[in-house]
């Protein structure tokens, strides 16, 4: 399995070369961020082409898919971050839903759905997916929209384009839901990347009520190709949880 690492949680508050670096140093190829508005664009493809990692995912802009007013403004910033993606041969964006509006949850509902469904052509032109991203709300994201693991799978069952599927994220699901092994199975044709973290605390995935030696066995089982992202917040020198996670890719845990 391919792991990547998310150096805007992983290397908070650093330089972005020098989290590159590190993750190099420490065996992995392959990174992925949060929004692209803060960075500087054409010096990470500059040095991308100078180091040869790999971007696996990264953010849209952060606008609001459960307001239809805002639908337009969406797909306009939808459109800016594709072009980011080509020019960092990115083939995969992650976004949120937004936060609840107060309105009745079938109205914000369809929203999302009919704001998934404009980005669609778009997606299947530039041959990028999108990832829909259910947080949870008891810990991290008191009111967004979507937490639920199912309801993400409907959406993406509703939406119908193989450019649109959901961000796994084991350590939202395991606080939102658990039953984590067989949300997976079922769930996986409609998962288009997955983030790992340790609960509690979004932590080292050793630092972790979850069993990841399990859980990534199963996700390899199921012959899943794309990637793990590690989405936490170290205790530890990066290059200890990096150790880690690659045993477990491994199955070596």
């Amino acid at each position: 399995m391919k792991i990547s690492v998310c150096v805007d949680a992983v290397y908070a508050g650093e330089d972005i070369k020098a989290a590159i670096d590190d993750v190099l140093a420490n065996g992995l190829d392959t990174i992925e961020f949060w929004g692209w508005e803060d960075k500087d664009i054409q010096a990470l493809e500059e040095y991308q082409k100078e180091k040869g990692f790999r971007v696996a995912a990264f953010c849209t802009k952060f606008i609001s898919l459960t307001d239809p007013g805002l639908r337009d403004d969406y797909v306009k910033g939808l459109e800016e971050t594709l072009k980011i993606a080509e020019r960092l041969n990115c083939r995969c964006l992650i976004t949120q839903t937004g936060a609840d509006t107060g309105a009745e949850r079938k109205i914000q509902r369809e929203s999302l759905i009919q704001g998934l469904k404009a980005c669609a052509p778009l997606l299947e032109r530039q041959g990028v997916t999108l990832v829909v991203e259910p947080l949870n709300v008891r810990v991290d994201h008191p009111g967004y929209f979507l937490s639920e693991s199912g309801e993400a799978a409907e959406i993406i069952k509703e939406v119908g384009s193989p450019n649109v599927k959901m961000l796994f994220d084991i350590y939202h699901q395991q606080i939102t839901e658990g039953d984590l092994i067989r949300r997976l199975r079922e769930y996986l044709p409609y998962t288009g990347h997955f983030h790992a973290a340790g609960n509690p605390g979004r932590h080292e995935l050793y630092q972790s009520e979850i069993n990841y030696p399990y859980v990534f066995q199963m996700i390899g089982r199921e012959a899943y190709d794309g990637y793990i992202g590690l989405e936490y917040f170290p205790e530890d020198a990066p290059g200890a949880g990096f150790a880690y996670a690659k045993k477990v890719a491994e199955c070596k845990a």
